[in-house]
């Protein structure tokens, strides 16, 4: 194996156990609020204020990899991110176990701080693939953290979960090797956020990739953390329901191909194409209430869908400003994170209050808002492309 395979192979893992903190918890929503004193219809809470915590990560922490050494950042973040997971699972009460979620999603965006890591160390004809490496990393760490941390709960309780994610933290913040040096930015940090949004109003394809991730991730949340609430209600286990999220586990096979065709020019036709699975799986996933069967088949059509997605979306959109690779990865995930954010607490309380049928209404709405933006044509590389005055 060349030494670039092992170090996108370690970044993927890394990347994996990172956003595996964030999604952890999933399975365990009834069992952590019954602990903790909190009704089933809040406790997409619990997710909601760990990703508003990721999306002020995302654009406060994620650009300084533009400015500092990214490795080092990265080094730092994963020791802080392990002390923010030890501190939730020594919460006593539910305030303690927020500031501990919101903490986890701000520094669980070294995720992001690999992807922009990763991408700048390949070359152009192989950044797709890099990129979708990671990504795949990223998915399984997702869908894995469900069966993981449901398994780990049925052994040793919640808590558990996070300690030994704190563990693996400081073992990837001691494993990660050294690298080229990258340019960085000649700019204050003021002025490094202050271009993050400049982005927004100067690429038209980083705004419609965006909106995109915004709808992907909040189709991808409503059914992630609405989906313990039903299951629960039928008994299943915490290991039974993150077996759902192991079965899901096979969209991540779609970020490798997706980005590949990303790399040949077929970024646009793979999000429109994907974007049709995506609102259409919920036309499956609309039955669970009656089978199993179609929330398995559906949650990998969902999850293959969201993930060519979200690869082809990032493949784009680096190559617009490599020297700003940091800020558009990071103010691309804001929009994931809010997605994510709403999905969950809408899902959850709709849940409660009109059922598994209005749950998947929602989900197959926020997949057509994907489809919309994907069948909209918006150049690859636009006039804003050239600097802005406060980019470098």
């Amino acid at each position: 194996m060349q030494p670039i395979s092992r170090h996108r192979l370690f970044l993927a893992v890394a990347a994996g156990i990172a956003v595996s903190t964030v999604y952890a918890a999933q399975p365990l929503l009834v069992t952590m609020g019954t602990d903790l004193g909190l009704s089933a219809g809040t406790v997409g809470l619990f997710v909601t204020v760990t990703q508003i915590g990721y999306g002020l990560g995302l654009f406060f922490l994620v650009p300084l990899g533009d400015l500092l050494d990214r490795r080092r950042l990265i080094q730092l973040q994963f020791v802080l991110l392990a002390v923010a997971l030890l501190v939730t699972g020594l919460a006593g009460s539910a305030a303690m176990l927020l500031v501990g979620l919101a903490a986890i999603g701000a520094l669980a965006v070294v995720t992001q701080s690999l992807v922009a890591y990763g991408a700048a160390l390949s070359d152009p004809a192989g950044r797709g693939r890099t990129v979708g490496t990671i990504t795949t990393g990223i998915v399984v760490g997702i869908l894995l953290a469900r069966t993981a941390s449901g398994a780990l709960t049925d052994v040793a309780g919640w808590r558990a979960v996070y300690f030994v994610a704190c563990a693996l933290c400081l073992l990837i913040a001691l494993t990660l090797v050294g690298s080229t040096p990258q340019p960085k930015a000649g700019l204050s940090y003021g002025k490094l956020l202050r271009s993050t949004i400049e982005l927004w109003t100067t690429e038209p394809l980083f705004r419609q990739s965006a909106l995109r991730a915004f709808f992907i991730f909040a189709s991808f949340s409503t059914l992630w953390s609405a989906i313990a609430l039903p299951l629960t209600e039928r008994g299943l286990s915490h290991t039974e329901i993150g077996i759902f999220g192991l079965i899901g586990a096979a969209g991540a096979f779609a970020a490798g191909p997706a980005g590949r065709l990303a790399d040949r020019g077929h970024g646009r036709l793979v999000t429109t194409l994907a974007s049709v699975l995506l609102a259409t799986s919920w036309l499956v996933i609309g039955w669970t209430p009656y089978t199993l069967v179609a929330l398995a088949i559906g949650a990998v059509l969902l999850d293959l869908a969201v993930q060519a997605i979200h690869v082809t979306n990032q493949s784009r959109i680096y190559p617009l400003r490599p020297d700003a690779g940091s800020r558009l990865i990071g103010g691309y995930m804001v929009f994931y994170s809010l997605g994510s954010g709403l999905g969950a607490i809408v899902s959850t309380a709709l849940y409660e209050r009109a059922g598994w049928t209005a749950v998947s209404v929602l989900g197959g709405l926020f997949g057509v808002g994907a489809l919309l933006t994907s069948i909209r044509a918006v150049p690859r590389t636009s006039p804003a492309s050239r600097p802005c005055e406060s980019c470098p």
